[in-house]
């Protein structure tokens, strides 16, 4: 089960005089994918993974047979060596490529709206006033919900300053990039938990008990029974992730669950994609075993999994 708070992505639109939409909670890890990982159910996980998560909407409007002919072309810009196959190491730096790419179309696609000055720098102002202005003069007397939009400006705000290493209120592009995406950045982590404190957190007593935690994931409905996964996760909360068995997770607790260590995905990945394909098993993958799979790679109209498909881009 996707729980929310494992999918939830800041997402800052760039829209003058609008506060843009955006989900409350960065990602508790840097995952491959919003979309379970479970083959049996479809690759569309294995899609993101591979091509990365906007690219994976291209080749889900495709013929299969343009599909399998922009997957031959990859497989050649992944063989660097040119020796025919596709090694572990080849597959693993050509899927974390694709997630940095991700971050940074992201992170390009909102600059040019917030640098107003063009001096390839956005300050703390540039950003408060693109995203805020209109509601700033009010002091958000225009909007439904004030409390929930100052809340919004404050915290955008603590963020903003923590991404600003050195502090002069200008963010350079990485500083912005943290600050977009903070938890791609070891030096935001502290931030990260304290947004997910706060979010499950309803009561406001700097911890979270049990039934935050399963009421950030889990609303049943009147009369509704708990369903397994519920269950599961109270046990969880019970007997792992209170680890001082005080019956409440705080800062440390939380940053030991939603930052579990160094896991890398695009590793993981990899090997899932080489195990699953490699039919001679030489733990390497010529482009014959690949295309012989290719629907498990990229995937096309004959293999959409339901995407809500409307972007086209450019060819690879």
């Amino acid at each position: 089960m996707m729980l929310k708070s494992l999918v939830s992505l800041c997402v800052l639109a760039a829209v003058a005089f609008a506060v843009p939409p955006q989900e409350k909670r960065v990602h508790h890890h840097a995952d491959l994918s919003d979309h379970v990982h479970d083959d049996a159910h479809g690759f569309q996980y294995d899609h993101e993974a591979f091509l990365g998560k906007e690219e994976a909407k291209t080749f889900d409007q495709l013929t299969p047979e343009e599909s399998k002919d922009k997957l031959a072309k990859i497989v050649d810009r992944i063989d660097t060596d040119k020796d025919g196959y596709v090694s572990h190491a080849e597959l693993h730096y050509w899927i974390k490529h694709r997630q940095r790419r991700y971050i940074e179309e992201n992170v390009n696609k909102h600059w040019k709206d917030y640098d107003k000055n063009h001096d390839d720098k956005i300050s703390w102002e540039e950003y408060k006033n693109t995203t805020y202005g209109y509601y700033l003069d009010g002091e958000f007397d225009d909007v439904e919900d004030k409390a929930t939009y100052k809340s919004m400006l404050t915290r955008d705000e603590r963020r903003f300053k923590n991404a600003d290493r050195d502090g002069d209120g200008i963010a350079t592009r990485e500083e912005f990039t943290a600050f977009l995406h903070p938890e791609e950045f070891d030096y935001m982590k502290d931030i990260v938990v304290q947004e997910t404190v706060e979010d499950i957190d309803k009561n406001g007593d700097g911890k979270i008990a049990i039934d935050e935690y399963i009421g950030d994931m889990y609303t049943p409905e009147e009369g509704e029974s708990d369903p397994d996964w519920v269950q599961t996760e109270r046990k969880h909360f019970l007997e792992i992730r209170d680890t001082n068995k005080d019956g409440y997770l705080d800062a440390a607790e939380v940053a030991h669950w939603i930052l579990p260590g160094e896991v890398d995905h695009a590793d993981n990945e990899a090997k899932h994609l080489i195990h699953e394909t490699d039919t001679d098993k030489d733990d390497k993958i010529t482009k014959k075993e690949i295309l012989a799979n290719w629907n498990m790679f990229v995937g096309s109209q004959a293999t959409n999994y339901g995407e809500d498909l409307t972007k086209n881009h450019d060819e690879l």
